[in-house]
């Protein structure tokens, strides 16, 4: 599958899955993937026709709300033991690794093409 499809599934998933976990509990940091979510998707146009420095932007926001997820949110609920919060986030964290393996996969094909 192609990087910018993959990243426009991670994007959709990070809005739809942040803004559930908002109503779900009021957090207003459960917006935080939303926001990348929408950036994400702004800038996939960008992604989809081979521009390098939006491609490179959606690579590092990705990397970012992994990284973010992976280090506060999912931890404090499996200490809350919340099912739903660890499948949302556990969903979240699975697309945005796919992404970035997505890209990193489409980098070396683009660098051997050269």
């Amino acid at each position: 599958m192609k990087a910018h499809v993959i990243s426009m599934i991670n994007a959709y998933t990070l809005i739809v899955m942040g803004a559930w976990g908002y109503w779900d509990g009021s957090s207003k940091t459960a917006l935080i993937p939303v926001i990348f979510g929408v950036l994400i998707l702004i800038l996939n146009n960008g992604v989809k026709h081979d521009n390098k420095v939006q491609a490179h932007i959606v690579v590092v926001l990705t990397l970012l709300v992994a990284i973010a997820l992976l280090a506060k949110p999912l931890p404090a609920a499996m200490g809350r033991e919340d099912t739903m919060s660890i499948i949302r986030i556990g969903l979240m964290v699975l697309t945005s690794l796919l992404a970035l393996y997505a890209f990193i996969k489409s980098f070396i094909a683009a660098r051997k093409n050269k």
